[in-house]
Order: C-alpha cells, then sequence, then structure tokens
C-alpha cells in the first residue's frame, strides 16, 4: 500500500498537470540552490518550477492523461508548470540554458500535445501573445484604413470618367 505522503505528492503532482497549460521536463543536474532561484524568476509569474520523483510524476502524469512522457523520466528531473502565457516561460527556459548549459530542456506537453525539446525552442522564438494581437490589430486597422481610402477613390474616379466621357463626346460631336 502506498505512503500516504507518496499519494498525497502524486495527488498535487496530478493536480498540477491538469490545471496547467503546460508542463516542461528539465534535467537540472549541476545546477545550484542559486541557480535553481534564478531560474525559477525567470519563468515569470504563471510557472511554477518544481524539482521531482520521475517515479511518482509519471504516475501522476499517467492520472492527469498524459502517458506519452514515460521516456523523459531519467535522471534528476524537475517540471515547470505553466498556468500562463507558454511563450513567456519557453523564453525563460531558453534564455537561462543559454547561459547554463547543465540545465537541458527534454520535452514537455502543450494542451495535451507532446512537445520535444526542439519544439519548445521554437516555441520560445514566438512573440508573446499580446505582442501577437498588437501586430494583428495593426494590420486589421490598416486594412480597413485602404478599404475607406478605395471606397472615397471610387466615387471621384466615376465622376472623372463620366467628365471624360462628355468631353470626348463634346469634342466629337463637334467635329461633325
Amino acid at each position: 500500500m502506498a505512503r500516504p505522503d507518496k499519494a498525497a505528492t502524486v495527488a498535487e503532482l496530478t493536480e498540477q498537470f491538469r490545471s496547467s497549460s503546460a508542463a516542461v521536463l528539465t534535467e537540472y543536474r549541476g545546477l545550484t540552490v542559486a541557480q535553481l532561484k534564478t531560474l525559477r524568476r525567470s519563468l515569470g509569474e504563471n510557472a511554477q518550477y518544481a524539482v521531482v520523483k520521475n517515479t511518482l510524476t509519471k504516475i501522476a502524469a499517467n492520472e492527469a492523461g498524459i502517458t506519452t512522457l514515460d521516456d523523459l523520466f531519467n535522471g534528476p528531473t524537475a517540471v515547470a508548470f505553466v498556468t500562463g502565457d507558454p511563450v513567456e516561460s519557453a523564453k525563460g527556459l531558453r534564455d537561462f540554458a543559454k547561459d547554463n548549459p547543465n540545465l537541458v530542456i527534454k520535452g514537455g506537453v502543450l494542451d495535451g500535445k507532446v512537445l520535444s525539446a526542439d519544439e519548445i525552442k521554437k516555441l520560445a522564438d514566438l512573440e508573446s501573445r499580446e505582442v501577437l494581437l498588437a501586430k494583428l490589430a495593426g494590420a486589421l486597422k490598416g486594412k480597413q484604413t485602404q478599404a475607406a481610402q478605395v471606397f472615397q477613390a471610387l466615387p471621384s474616379k466615376l465622376v472623372r470618367t463620366v467628365d471624360a466621357l462628355r468631353a470626348k463626346q463634346d469634342e466629337q460631336g463637334g467635329a461633325e
């Protein structure tokens, strides 16, 4: 029978997997406590970085319906549970790993889809949600302005065309 403390840990990890939009598994071998503290800060407010036991975390992930991460639970493992913008946390992990090569991104899961370490790095290259929304709004506003200019140009072009046709008819009528 499972010990109560282990059962509580599995239940807590299962809830974290279920409530997170993303979870990134890392290997932290060789990092100091101070470096781990810096890493936790770099992930942003909407992520929690936890050093975990592989067996208990594998059980919790399976209970949460994530069965495809089993191969990543080897060696010293820590999980970044992301509840906010996954791009911000992925950037934090990528940037920290550049400065601290001992941090190895193993892989993860985003909205139920398994991500490789390379895919997480590509996710980190994306701009944040707010920047993408601002760009979309700017593009839509620009398209509206272009449409308004086109709609304004149509009547004036029509008037010029009609005037040109009248002038041409007058010339042809006067030439006869």
